[in-house]
């Protein structure tokens, strides 16, 4: 599969939220979405990158734009995850991995020279026309959430 480009419509996603319910991306028409993309909750840098993105949520509001945390994990590790660390961002589970392919993040990863499978930390700026404006890939988590406001403050 093909990486998406800047320009590209954005996959669409119909995907159960934290708190119950479902969130999908065309629910946001006519507004910028932040679409962050993290391996796993409760671990080091996937809690780093949440709690800065709920601290700036306020800031990204007044923008005009929504954030959105997607991860493999389930709805119950979601609610426990956000309740934890008092997370306001909006977290959705993607358990068959359906948008992860489908924006192309499901990669081989090494760690500890073991090769393995996994989601690739990545965020997309989704414009009010639906398509991508901003795409940053293998995110390093410090100052990454401020970059992403900054580029939603300059759409």
């Amino acid at each position: 599969m093909a990486d998406l480009d800047l320009g590209d419509h954005a996959p669409q996603f119909d995907l159960p939220r934290d708190g119950g319910g479902s969130l999908s991306l065309a629910a946001y028409s006519g507004k910028p979405v932040v679409l962050y993309f993290y391996p796993q909750d409760d671990t080091s840098s996937c809690t780093t990158e949440a709690i800065s993105f709920s601290q700036l949520k306020p800031q990204f509001e007044k923008a005009g734009a929504v954030v959105i945390g997607l991860s493999p994990d389930s709805i119950k590790k979601h609610d426990k995850f956000k309740q934890k660390y008092d997370l306001s961002v909006d977290l959705v589970a993607d358990e068959e991995r359906k948008v992860i392919e489908a924006y192309n993040l499901w990669v081989e990863k090494t760690m500890y020279g073991r090769k393995y499978m996994g989601v690739e930390r990545a965020t997309f700026l989704i414009g009010k026309d639906g398509r991508i404006a901003r795409i940053w890939r293998k995110v390093r988590v410090k100052g990454h959430a401020e970059e992403v406001l900054e580029a939603v403050r300059s759409l």
